[in-house]
């Protein structure tokens, strides 16, 4: 990226991006949405891009592109259905863990059928008693010969009971992130099982529920990392995993926009259409500025993530914050524009709402973003 233009080749992948949205999300986003259907053929359609491996290494099967590059995957997907672009994501956050972190018989193990997405991988860091106190985590991993034998539950995972893979923190001693490890886990394995599927406000094109582990054996050299190294490796994913989900937001408060262009354009009132107001065309000037001024944030944050810059997680820390409340706000105003039929299931405004409310809470809530950063600059 130039200092404020993408090169032909981002753009090439963006336009990839948007091609596939467009003939393969949006026309059934809906229907995903209302009828709670998990789209795993699409999905892997993706993986055929290259999707399911963007920031995984070409040696080890993947298309070793930058966070830049990802971010816009992930804005051009959740155009069409965040839900399913940020389940995306999250895989992407786990094979790159393994591929970075992981010894070459992980990889070899794992990443072949993670690049396809035939298996799909699950982030496991929340646990029901601690959320934005991560580093509190109590599932257990005790050593006994080549395994670890790991009891505890994790909550509010995607991809919970379908996904195959669970790449999950697990504490292997002391207190506190020291003692936290990172273990790949599959679904299979004696001893794990799974709660109830959630019912959600929104995301509901992916499944979402807990993962028990009820003294689950697991090889030690299914460790990614050091042992007591898994709070270091889980915060380094999270950095790119912020980053998406505030791109996902990008993508779905620009479809918001446009819809509402779109609607106040064709519907009149008192005698004009309602975009000939000063009021409305001000609501959609400021919903341009702050969307444009979120994104580029974002895409700053992308290259520092991706250059391993000093000052990166601050970074990412601030394009989350900004690009998930200014899409859930962008969102909202649409909707408003679109007066009492965005409130109905006919337009996709109201979808587009209720999914993106949550990308302020998960990767990290809004209010710990706001703890990153400040404690960053104090530190200066």
């Amino acid at each position: 990226m130039t200092q404020f233009d993408l090169t032909d080749d981002q753009r090439q992948i963006q336009e990839m991006a948007q091609k596939f949205t467009a003939d393969a999300i949006t026309p059934h986003a809906a229907e995903w949405d209302e009828k709670h259907i998990f789209p795993k053929d699409t999905i892997r359609q993706a993986a055929e891009l290259g999707f399911g491996s963007i920031y995984v290494s070409e040696e080890s099967g993947g298309i070793g592109l930058g966070r830049l590059e990802a971010a816009l995957i992930m804005e051009a997907m959740a155009y069409g259905c965040p839900s399913t672009s940020a389940f995306i994501s999250i895989h992407n956050m786990a094979a790159w863990m393994i591929d970075r972190f992981g010894s070459d018989e992980v990889k070899q193990k794992y990443l072949p059928s993670m690049v396809t997405m035939e298996r799909i991988g699950s982030y496991c860091l929340t646990e029901p008693s601690s959320g934005s106190d991560a580093a509190a985590l109590k599932t257990k991993a005790v050593l006994d010969g080549d395994h670890y034998v790991v009891s505890g539950s994790k909550a509010f995972i995607s991809g919970g009971g379908e996904n195959e893979i669970y790449v999950t923190m697990v504490r292997t001693g002391e207190d506190g992130p020291k003692g936290i490890s990172c273990l790949v886990i599959e679904k299979d394995m004696d001893g794990v099982s799974f709660g109830a599927q959630e019912k959600k406000l929104g995301w509901h094109s992916q499944p979402t529920c807990q993962v028990n582990f009820d003294e689950v054996r697991v090889p030690v050299a299914n460790r990614v990392g050091g042992e007591g190294e898994g709070f270091r490796i889980a915060m380094m994913g999270l950095d790119g995993g912020r980053l998406n989900i505030g791109a996902c937001s990008l993508g779905g408060a620009q479809r918001s926009l446009d819809e509402a262009i779109a609607y106040t354009k064709e519907r009149s009132q008192f005698g004009k259409n309602i975009a000939d107001f000063q009021n409305t065309q001000f609501m959609l000037a400021d919903m341009e500025t702050e969307l444009q001024a979120a994104r580029t944030l974002l895409y700053q944050a992308a290259v520092k993530v991706t250059e391993n810059a000093p000052d990166k997680t601050r970074f990412a820390a601030m394009a989350k914050r900004l690009a998930t409340d200014t899409g859930s706000a962008v969102v909202d105003r649409a909707l408003q524009l679109h007066g009492g039929y965005g409130y109905l299931q006919d337009y996709p405004i109201e979808r587009f709402w209720r999914d993106l409310r949550v990308h302020s809470i998960l990767e990290g809530t809004n209010q710990i973003m706001r703890m990153i950063i400040a404690r960053d600059l104090l530190r200066q």
